[in-house]
């Protein structure tokens, strides 16, 4: 398996398809680099090279026990883009991934970045705080970890009907698509699930959204039930110099259907244009 080492002894797992312009993917939680193979498909399928790795703790990379925090996710996107020489990419983050993108950017620059998707992200910040009112009491998080916890296989497999809407009228996502999200999960070690339910919970990204300048489209669903709209996209592309809002009437969180169809196309024009 190709994979890159970071300077914490960290083998993070990689997937690098098809040569030109680099798009580079950063994937929810708590799945892996293969929830990205249909847009990976679409760039390299179009000219451009496609990669995407595994979160440390995640899928192929290595099941640490420290180290699960947004600079280290940020520090080994980095390690990935400096081995791999990587320059005019395109970053792409969904979830917390978008978190990894953002932190990668305020933390290490934008020489090697052009411009950056933000799709159903995290930031600026889920949690409810004074200063953040509408985001989601921290009771909400514990359940997510207690529930985790507790019984991880029946966790993930009740976590797909919120994440892919399969709780709304007219939802047409198959088990299939499900199923494919429980397997991506089974694959992350329970320390590193748990500890990156707090990093993408608490991490603030208020201060640092301001200081990323280069253009970044913020694509999120107005039904998204994992990482509540209000709370995200608007806030967010108010904070961001370049930030451009694409909303989703009625779309989940993940990626299904004809709201996967419709990001895809919105992706490959950003990307081109």
């Amino acid at each position: 398996m190709p994979t890159i080492t970071t300077t914490d002894d960290v083998e993070i797992y990689y997937k690098d398809w098809g040569s030109g312009r680099p798009v580079v993917f950063s994937h929810g939680w708590p799945l892996t680099s293969d929830v990205w193979d249909t847009q990976m498909y679409l760039m390299a399928s179009n000219g451009y090279r496609a990669i995407a790795h595994d979160r440390r703790g995640h899928g192929r990379s290595s099941q640490v026990w420290d180290g699960h925090d947004m600079d280290h996710y940020a520090d080994d996107l980095a390690a990935v883009l400096n081995e791999l020489e990587i320059t005019d990419a395109v970053l792409v983050g969904h979830s917390t991934g978008g978190g990894e993108v953002a932190r990668y950017l305020s933390r290490h620059g934008t020489s090697r970045v052009k411009k950056a998707v933000l799709l159903a992200a995290v930031p600026p910040l889920m949690l409810q705080t004074e200063a953040n009112p509408e985001g989601l009491p921290i009771e909400v998080f514990d359940g997510l970890r207690a529930a985790l916890a507790a019984d991880r296989s029946q966790f993930y497999k009740d976590l797909t009907t919120a994440f892919y809407g399969a709780d709304r009228a007219g939802s047409t996502v198959s088990q299939c698509l499900r199923d494919q999200f429980w397997l991506m999960c089974m694959q992350v070690g329970l320390n590193g699930a748990l500890e990156c339910i707090r990093a993408f919970s608490e991490t603030d990204f208020t201060a640092e959204l301001p200081i990323i300048d280069i253009p970044i489209l913020v694509g999120h669903g107005d039904d998204d039930q994992i990482v509540p709209f209000i709370d995200s996209a608007p806030k967010t592309v108010s904070l961001l110099p370049q930030g451009q809002l694409k909303v989703y009437p009625g779309a989940p969180h993940g990626l299904c259907g004809a709201y996967e169809q419709e990001f895809n196309a919105d992706l490959l024009d950003f990307v081109k244009n």
